[in-house]
């Protein structure tokens, strides 16, 4: 009670902070600069664990699959490059970021690039990709400088961003107002047994204006049969989903958490190691395999007769796809100019 009553006089300062910001940007006081190309920035208002990188693939994955060429930016979080740098065979999860990496992965025909200047990143996806017809920015709801397009917002079904708080007291980083900048907001994370009135009941409480879309999605876990009872290792934001999950069908398991983009260390090696003695096999996400790649962790379970399982998950959509699908490709269509 007492951290929060110190967190709660910081936590408007900061507001304030990012609504002078956002004032100035508005009032045209900060350059803002629009690209030649269609953008879809794919944000969320709060600190990590709200899909995004599904989101991002599935968004990917539909303009593929209508015949156009995207590309993917992002800032690469954690990385250890800075500037403008595009993923090629060479790139790994320090030089592009865990993230990067794994849509690198997902998607090695689709160009990936990383920059903290979102403006630029667009313009020299501009210069180096033939044949460019539209960029998925990855968390770039905060990036003002850069006038996207298309915005999907992202917000958890158990902590919309209605009922969070400002950093430090909540995990909000921009003013609950900005959501109304989007052009289709969808609660992710849902419970796969959500009911029409549940969606309803959400609906009301974000009662979101007219121009609006709003959609209800949920994570899709890949089908992994692992040999015996698994230790869960993760280094994500809110890995409760993923415990969860597996508890259903492995109701032993347990989980190993580390913080979000938490890169292993030979330490954090001989730590799992030892906790993973007690268990069959250990089950980690796409995510956190792009930062054990090159650690021991893979050779030494297999030296022990046990297996380092992925779990590939993906966005599934609870009311109906097809429109979310729609309003994706005609703002691609309108404003590709061939």
């Amino acid at each position: 009670m007492f951290r929060n009553c110190l967190y709660i006089p910081l936590s408007w300062l900061y507001a304030l902070g990012v609504a002078v910001r956002h004032f100035l940007y508005d009032r045209h006081l900060m350059p803002s600069y629009s690209v030649k190309v269609p953008t879809i920035c794919v944000g969320n208002l709060a600190v990590g664990g709200t899909g995004k990188t599904p989101m991002v693939a599935y968004i990917v994955q539909l303009l593929v699959a209508n015949g156009y060429h995207p590309a993917i930016l992002s800032r690469g979080y954690k990385r250890t490059t800075h500037g403008f740098v595009m993923a090629d065979h060479t790139s790994t999860a320090q030089t592009l970021g865990d993230e990067s990496m794994q849509l690198h992965l997902a998607f090695p025909d689709v160009p990936v690039a990383v920059c903290e200047h979102r403006v630029w990143g667009v313009h020299q996806l501009i210069r180096q990709v033939e044949h460019l017809d539209v960029v998925v920015l990855d968390d770039a709801m905060q990036h003002r400088a850069l006038r996207c397009g298309y915005t999907v917002l992202l917000t958890p079904y158990d902590k919309l961003y209605i009922d969070d708080h400002m950093l430090p007291w909540g995990t909000l980083r921009d003013i609950p107002s900005r959501a109304l900048k989007a052009d289709t907001v969808v609660v992710t994370k849902c419970p796969e047994d959500i009911r029409p009135i549940d969606m309803r009941v959400v609906d009301n409480r974000l009662h979101l204006p007219s121009y609006q879309q709003l959609h209800f999605a949920g994570i899709e876990y890949a089908s992994v049969r692992p040999d015996g009872t698994p230790l869960v290792l993760t280094g994500i934001a809110r890995p409760h989903y993923m415990i969860e999950h597996i508890q259903r069908q492995y109701p032993q398991a347990q989980l190993l958490a580390y913080p979000d983009h938490h890169a292993y260390s030979p330490q954090d090696i001989e730590d799992i190691l030892a906790q993973a003695q007690s268990f069959d096999c250990v089950i980690t996400t796409e995510k956190d395999m792009q930062r054990l790649q090159g650690t021991s962790l893979e050779e030494r379970l297999r030296a022990q007769g046990k297996s380092l399982v992925v779990l590939p998950i993906r966005t599934c959509f609870y009311t109906p796809h097809e429109h979310f699908d729609r309003q994706i490709l005609q703002y691609v269509r309108e404003n590709t100019h061939k």
